[in-house]
């Protein structure tokens, strides 16, 4: 006689063991959520006890945040953003600029550098009307623009120019690095909500087919603006939360290709769409750039954007999808052979 399976085992309709099998199901997502959540943000609160190196760390955190602001606009709703890093310069010097003209506490102004790059992606919400590569060129183009905006000597007196910024006065390793904690927390906690939330269904179905979504009363734009606007105050805060860690920078430090490029790979290693994959994607691939990339970082610029290439095309899913697929077949292996 062949063994019952958990589903079984439930007595009943077929709707109640369907309820039963969902609600195993939600049990393990709330497991698996509250882990993403909780083991990031209480390893790196020990991390500084066993590793010194503080800066590396919050670098670290400040790309996970980054990875999951991607895992937002790209991961939920299929946008691949390559000039993602305008609002992180964005933030950042709304952060500097907050604090040494308004003379508020970092922590305030690391708030304020965040509102300032969603102010920005409102602005920049007809870029949403494009899609696909054109998408992606528009952001790159856009991070330009504000680039040269930010650096023109004649707005010396506002930006501070191509002379660089300063807010060394407010300096705290204590205080920034408790901040990109809070950061690396908020930024998970955002992906799971909004995972969970309508908004995170009505995103899905609009990845899936926009206008099967909008026939089925899903207002595309709005819900489109929400990632875009939640994806762009993620990254001003990490902007913010850098500002105040390095409190000296040019404009060129905050407005690299090369964050956006981090920021992607990470994402698209781990496995968007997931609460996990940008934070092993981070964690896996910083952590092996700045062992032995930052003497030769050319190569490894070249090798992620292989890894761009690869994982579009061939591995969306990244390496989530590869361990729930190897978890899958398992499962199944398991039930055959019980059977």
């Amino acid at each position: 006689m062949d063994r019952p399976t958990v589903i079984d085992t439930v007595k009943g309709e077929p709707k109640e063991r369907q309820r039963f099998v969902f609600k195993q199901l939600l049990k393990r997502k709330n497991v698996v959520d509250l882990l993403g959540l909780l083991i990031p943000v209480v390893a790196f609160s020990f991390a500084p006890h066993f590793y010194s190196n503080e800066i590396l760390l919050i670098s670290m955190m400040i790309y996970i945040a980054l990875a999951q602001g991607v895992n937002v606009i790209y991961g939920l709703t299929g946008y691949l953003p390559f000039g993602y890093v305008g609002f992180y310069g964005v933030g950042a010097y709304g952060t500097s600029l907050a604090i040494l003209d308004l003379h508020v506490a970092p922590e305030i102004a690391i708030v304020i550098g965040g509102l300032v790059s969603a102010i920005l992606a409102l602005v920049l919400t007809p870029l949403l009307k494009l899609s696909g590569s054109y998408f992606a060129i528009a952001t790159l183009a856009t991070a330009e623009a504000l680039y040269a905006l930010i650096a023109n000597p004649s707005l010396k007196n506002i930006t501070q120019g191509p002379y660089g910024i300063n807010i060394g006065a407010v300096y705290s390793s204590g205080g920034s690095y408790v901040v990109a904690v809070v950061l690396l927390g908020l930024s998970i906690l955002t992906v799971v909500v909004i995972k969970r939330s309508r908004l995170g269904l009505a995103l899905r179905a609009i990845r899936n087919d926009p206008v099967s979504a909008s026939l089925s009363g899903v207002n595309v734009v709005l819900e489109r603006t929400k990632a875009w606007v939640v994806a762009a105050a993620i990254a001003g805060l990490a902007g913010g939360v850098f500002a105040w860690t390095i409190t000296i920078f040019y404009p060129s430090a905050v407005f690299d290709i090369s964050i956006s490029v981090f920021a992607i790979v990470f994402a698209l290693f781990g496995g968007v769409g997931t609460t996990f994959g940008p934070i092993v994607g981070a964690v896996v691939l910083y952590g092996l750039y700045s062992y032995i990339g930052v003497t030769q970082p050319q190569y490894f610029q070249l090798i992620f954007g292989v890894i761009i290439v690869i994982f579009v095309l061939f591995l969306p899913k990244g390496v989530a999808g590869i361990a729930n697929a190897l978890i899958r077949r398992f499962r199944m292996r398991t039930i055959r052979e019980e059977a």
